[in-house]
C-alpha cells in the first residue's frame, strides 16, 4: 500500500537515527487511517530494543529523525573522544541532566562528548552507578551508529571506540 510522496526523505532499508532511541532501520512505509485521515508512516525497527516505531512521514524530520552521520561527522566525533574531559563543577544532578540531553539529542559529536567526559581508565576512581549508566548508554549509542555507518558489527565498533579512548590516555612515566 505504498505510494510515492515528495515529502519522503527516507526509503525502505535505510538506517536512520531517532534521537530518543538511536539507530533503527526503516522496514516499511505504510498508509494507515488515523483519526479519520490517511496518514503515511515510516515503520522503523530498533533491533537492539526489540521495538518498532511508526513515525509520520511529514513529522519525521521535525521530530529529529535523521540519516546516519557522514564520515566527516564520525571523524569529528572520534577527535572529540581524544580531547580532554570537560567536567563542569556543578552538582551531579545538573550534569546528569545535561549528559542525558546530549545523548537524547542524537547528535554523534554531543554523544562523543558524554563518552569522553565520563570515560574512566583503570587507574582512575570508580564511577557511581548513575555515571556508569550514562556512560554505557552513550558509548552504546555511538557504537551502534558507527557500526551502521562503517557496516561493521556493534562489538567491532565498540572495540574501535574503546581503543581510541585507551590510546588517548597519557602514558605513565
Amino acid at each position: 500500500m505504498t505510494k510515492t510522496n515528495s515529502a519522503r526523505t527516507f526509503k525502505i532499508d535505510d538506517h536512520i537515527v531517532y534521537p530518543a532511541h538511536g539507530v533503527g532501520q526503516i522496514t516499511d512505509i505504510v498508509t494507515e487511517p488515523v483519526a479519520g485521515m490517511e496518514l503515511e508512516l515510516y515503520v522503523v525497527r530498533f533491533e537492539q530494543d526489540k521495538m518498532t516505531l511508526r513515525v509520520p512521514v511529514l513529522r519525521a524530520e521535525s521530530g529529529g529523525m535523521r540519516a546516519l552521520s557522514s564520515p566527516g561527522v564520525v571523524q569529528n566525533a572520534l577527535k572529540t573522544l581524544l580531547g580532554r574531559p570537560r567536567i563542569k563543577r556543578t552538582m551531579w544532578s545538573r550534569r546528569a541532566q545535561e549528559y542525558e540531553a546530549k545523548i537524547n539529542s542524537g547528535d554523534l559529536v554531543y554523544i562523543a562528548e558524554v563518552v569522553r567526559d565520563l570515560h574512566r581508565n583503570a587507574d582512575q576512581p570508580e564511577q557511581s552507578y548513575s555515571e556508569r549508566q550514562l556512560y554505557e548508554s552513550a558509548i552504546d549509542r555511538m557504537a551502534r551508529e558507527v557500526a551502521a555507518i562503517e557496516n561493521i558489527g556493534r562489538d567491532d565498533a565498540f572495540n574501535k571506540l574503546s581503543t581510541t579512548l585507551i590510546n588517548k590516555a597519557p602514558k605513565a612515566a
